[in-house]
């Protein structure tokens, strides 16, 4: 929380990262895909804050698509909301990366057919 009783612009991206964890390891995982949770890298994070939120108990949702899909690299957007308030906007770009070998990797055919099914325009 902020001096101003707002939640702090640093903990917006504790709430991406939080649903990008939860889509790329958890909900990729039971759908089979294991290889983003074996190294993904954020390379660009961009967010544009709409309206304040101020800081409460209740939960805010985030939700999350992806908007690009290249060989090595792919962006997903999202928006940080109540049912009809949109708080912010954002994207990051990701890469898959080898940790072993320590550097990016091409995006696997399973980790593109899993990516598919959340491609949205912008």
């Amino acid at each position: 929380m902020d001096s101003f009783g707002h939640v702090n612009n640093v903990v917006y991206l504790r709430y991406l990262e939080q649903a990008r964890v939860d889509w790329m390891f958890e909900t990729a995982r039971e759908a089979g895909v294991e290889k983003f949770s074996l190294g993904t890298v954020v390379a660009r994070h961009e967010i544009e804050y709409k309206r304040p939120l101020v800081y409460r108990a209740e939960p805010v949702r985030v939700e999350i698509w992806v908007t690009k899909i290249g060989v090595a690299s792919f962006v997903c957007n999202y928006e940080v909301r109540d049912e009809d308030v949109v708080y912010a906007t954002a994207n990051t770009t990701l890469v898959p990366y080898d940790l072993a070998e320590q550097r990016p990797r091409r995006i696997a055919p399973e980790e593109r057919f899993y990516l598919e099914q959340y491609l949205q325009a912008k």
